[in-house]
């Protein structure tokens, strides 16, 4: 409980960063599957 609220102040703060983070998050998956797949092609 005491967490949920901090997270909640935190988000309500800056909301943007978190978003930024998730959307990093994602990208770096997407490369690191791209390159697997690359990887593959060229061995």
């Amino acid at each position: 409980m005491q967490f949920r609220r901090k997270f909640g102040r935190k988000k309500e703060s800056k909301p943007t960063k978190g978003l930024f983070l998730i959307l990093l998050l994602v990208v770096a998956v997407i490369l690191w599957y791209k390159m697997e797949v690359i990887l593959d092609s060229l061995f």
